[in-house]
């Protein structure tokens, strides 16, 4: 047992009735300010926001929660305005933080965004991502114990003209309540993301079982092969109402490291 689990009920295991206000705060400034015309329904674990249909079958990501440490400004802290964050690797912290590096198997996440309205075929030149996860040790800088002074696995990039951003990262480990995942925000722009203003799309990434339990099983990640053996995408309070779109495509090794790609249509 860790300190985190022997202080009580872990904070990632209140789930989404504790994630979902959050969220509301999120969506309504977001309709505040003129992101969006028609209001969105809070996503629970039975029912998740509809995705937007378009041509071709193509259809907008999964609307998701943010969760309870998003950094930008919506839940406390707001690491977007901070010179730095625009980066691709975001292993190290930076600035003003107490400057760690983030352990683990390493992890290159290639996310490309396009445009739903025309079937998925055109990229999304000039949007940027804002990306974050939790360390090896299920803990998110900037929020959980012992990391409140970090800022790592936290980065913005700008999408490319095929519409992608790369982020040089590690594995994320398995903390109680939750599939293995990461977290981000699709802006219309650098200078939207930089601000904080106007969000256009929320989601996660979900990793395949046969990737966790390789990197699992290496040194650095004991807690979370006792944390993932109680969980599956299916019962997962995020992805049990479907993951398909959100499951990343998963290739390399322990040793090599691993490459995780997703389209994201928005």
């Amino acid at each position: 047992m860790n300190a985190r689990d022997a202080e009580g009920p872990h904070e990632h295991d209140r789930g989404l009735s504790y994630d979902l206000p959050v969220l509301a705060r999120r969506r309504m400034i977001r309709l505040m300010a003129g992101a969006g015309l028609i209001p969105l329904v809070g996503c629970t674990s039975e029912e998740k926001t509809p995705a937007a249909s378009s041509s071709a079958g193509c259809a907008e990501i999964p609307e998701e929660t943010a969760g309870p440490f998003p950094g930008d400004g919506s839940n406390g802290v707001n690491v977007l305005k901070e010179s730095g964050v625009v980066r691709s690797d975001i292993t190290r912290s930076f600035g003003d933080s107490a400057g760690g590096t983030a352990e683990g198997t390493p992890l290159t996440i290639t996310l490309t965004v396009v445009d739903a309205a025309s079937g998925c075929d055109a990229p999304k030149r000039g949007a940027a991502v804002y990306l974050w996860q939790c360390d090896r040790d299920g803990a998110y800088s900037l929020y959980s114990e012992g990391v409140t002074e970090e800022n790592y696995l936290r980065g913005v990039q700008e999408t490319d003209g095929a519409g992608r951003v790369t982020f040089r990262s590690v594995f994320p480990g398995c903390y109680p309540g939750r599939w293995p995942h990461l977290h981000f925000e699709v802006y219309g722009s650098l200078a939207d993301a930089t601000e904080a203003t106007s969000i256009t799309n929320t989601s996660q990434l979900a990793f395949p079982k046969d990737v966790c339990d390789a990197v699992y099983a290496t040194e650095g990640y004991g807690e979370s092969v006792r944390n993932l053996s109680g969980l599956s995408l299916e019962s997962d309070g995020v992805f049990s109402d479907g993951h398909d779109r959100q499951l990343a495509t998963m290739r390399g090794s322990t040793g090599d490291g691993y490459t995780a790609e997703l389209t994201v249509p928005v």
